[in-house]
């Protein structure tokens, strides 16, 4: 019973996780909000469940390791609002919980360094949901509660070769604008180190060594294809949706130092030209 996870919002990150995790012989419970989904988590070894539609306290009871990758929305945090009483019941008896959170917590930093220590200052909505989310959960006595700060996750089915194949793939510049990533692979090796060695209260930086400009990024991914390099379009007047728009709010380079101090964490790919060689190498 030991080696039970339950995982709220079970998407790309955890998933990875779980896919280091079963073969181990862990138990995974992940929770996902469609139906279409319930079989395609099924086939990967996890236990799928519909929440909300379920009543997930007895799972809660019986995993001693707790993952929350669902995001907040304009209400706050969705499982607390739903179940903040239930995993207040239990929290004494976790081993661990991890909260998969983001560097958009920092805000903009004009390009500059930033670390754990860094004053929250998101620029950002959902950024500053993000904040509040954090400390929701910090809030909840006597939890285990590690916090993960995700820098822009690519990996597998997630990346730019699709678009640069396509053709749709845009470089579009913004003068000093600069961004960390972090390979989802390299999210799963934190988490499961994590996991081995709890630190209550700990928050992580999750990205890799190279921050860089993002077209950067789609130029290599086009060389590596052996095709065209993509269009260079001006940010300012660039046809771009209000999300999209909205990542280029920030620019900063985030530090990883702390994570690798304390577990030993080092990313499998330390940079986007290693992560991109990779996903090639599967066709992915």
């Amino acid at each position: 019973m030991d080696k039970v996870l339950f995982s709220f919002g079970h998407g790309f990150s955890a998933g990875a996780l779980a896919a280091r995790l079963i073969p181990l012989g862990w138990r995974i419970i992940g929770t996902t909000r469609s139906t279409e989904k319930m079989e395609e988590i099924a086939a990967t070894g996890v236990e799928p469940v519909l929440w909300p539609g379920t009543d997930v306290t007895g799972f809660l009871k019986t995993a001693p390791y707790l993952l929350i990758s669902a995001g907040p929305n304009a209400d706050g945090d969705p499982v607390l609002n739903a179940l903040k009483d239930e995993i207040t019941a239990v929290a004494p008896a976790l081993r661990w919980a991890g909260y998969l959170s983001t560097t958009g917590v920092y805000g903009d930093h004009q390009g500059a360094w930033v670390d754990e220590d860094t004053p929250l200052s998101p620029a950002t909505k959902r950024g500053q949901l993000r904040v509040e989310a954090e400390a929701a959960w910090q809030a909840i006595p006597d939890l285990p509660l590690h916090i993960f700060r995700l820098a822009g996750i690519y990996g597998p089915g997630r990346g730019p070769f699709a678009k640069v194949r396509k053709g749709t793939a845009r470089r579009i510049i913004k003068d000093g604008q600069v961004f960390s990533r972090i390979h989802v692979e390299d999210i799963a090796q934190a988490l499961e180190l994590s996991m081995a060695r709890p630190d209550a209260g700990a928050i992580y930086n999750l990205c890799d060594d190279d921050p860089a400009p993002p077209q950067d990024v789609i130029g290599h991914a086009a060389e590596l294809l052996g095709v065209p390099l993509p269009e260079a379009v001006d940010f300012e007047t660039a046809d771009m949706t209000p999300m999209a728009r909205s990542f280029y709010a920030e620019s900063k380079k985030v530090r990883n130092d702390r994570i690798k101090d304390a577990l030993g964490w080092r990313p499998t790919y330390p940079d986007y030209r290693s992560g991109l060689a990779a996903m090639l190498r599967d066709d992915l």
